[in-house]
């Protein structure tokens, strides 16, 4: 059986070379991406290589909801899944809300690929042994625990925001992993570490994006941001390519990759059970499986 991986934001950055490192692996990947002229400009490059099976890109806002539920119904009615590999992700310097009328940075961190994830896993299922790799970050560091709602106390503030919704992506990662266990689908964190990516590139310099007290030492702070992404996408990509395909990993689930491309011990406020109990409540009240 032909086996197959969906890459979301596979069209540049750290989502491209992972595609490009699934298709080398034998891998019939799909590329998901908003934008139809870098699709086929990624596809061009993946099938370049000569895969073992030609690339495809679909085109999918992963901002809205509603085209997520459409992008799964595609992709589950077209059979068994091996890889789905959840690597989108944004960061924003000013709040904004998603098509849904939800908060943007937790809509598309966490209940985007939270909602894709719950949909294709009848067609991970069909597909086992598959894989889930979910893409952490180490700005978990800096997140508020509480997930009582979609947005947290306090001020909007672009870069600790972006780590709650890492956070609440983490737990769910491995309460998933938990949920799934026995089941011959393995659930996987990578975190790349960081690259210079379009998202990295625009909003990591904005002093913005941090609390008023970091921004007193911002000088320090955004050196600390420039070292941390001016590696290349494609070493960053290497911790979800190897979640998921190296078979050191076969049967083992809920393990995070770090950016040495070794297992890592979790964030501690992630593996908490009631962080992951409000994650899960707080979730499936603002990413039903179903539209109203």
């Amino acid at each position: 059986m032909k086996q197959t991986a969906v890459v979301t934001a596979g069209t540049a950055g750290i989502g491209l070379e992972t595609a490009l490192g699934l298709a080398a692996a034998g891998l019939a990947v799909t590329v998901v991406g908003r934008n139809p002229e870098r699709g086929d400009r990624a596809v061009e490059r993946i099938n370049a290589t000569e895969p073992a099976h030609p690339a495809r890109f679909l085109a999918s806002d992963l901002a809205s909801l509603d085209a997520v539920r459409a992008l799964a119904a595609r992709i589950a009615a077209e059979g068994p899944l091996t890889v789905l590999v959840n690597n989108v992700g944004a960061m924003f310097a000013d709040r904004q809300d998603s098509v849904d009328g939800i908060e943007a940075t937790f809509a598309v961190n966490h209940l985007s690929p939270y909602l894709l994830t719950e949909l294709l896993l009848p067609s991970l299922r069909a597909g086992t042994p598959s894989r889930i790799v979910n893409v952490t970050s180490g700005s978990i560091g800096v997140a508020k625990r509480t997930f009582d709602a979609v947005e947290p106390p306090g001020g909007y503030y672009g870069f600790h925001w972006y780590g709650r919704a890492k956070l609440a992506n983490l737990a769910y990662t491995l309460e998933l992993a938990g949920r799934l266990d026995g089941t011959d689908i393995s659930v996987f964190a990578a975190d790349p570490g960081g690259a210079a990516t379009d998202m990295t590139d625009g909003t990591l310099s904005d002093p913005k994006i941090v609390s008023p007290g970091l921004r007193l030492l911002w000088p320090l702070v955004r050196r600390k941001f420039q070292r941390s992404t001016s590696g290349p996408a494609s070493v960053a990509a290497k911790p979800s390519i190897f979640a998921a395909t190296d078979g050191s990993l076969a049967g083992r689930t809920g393990v995070v990759i770090g950016p040495r491309v070794q297992p890592i011990a979790p964030f501690r406020g992630a593996a908490d059970p009631r962080v992951a109990e409000a994650v899960r409540r707080l979730s499936e009240r603002h990413a039903p499986l179903a539209s109203a």
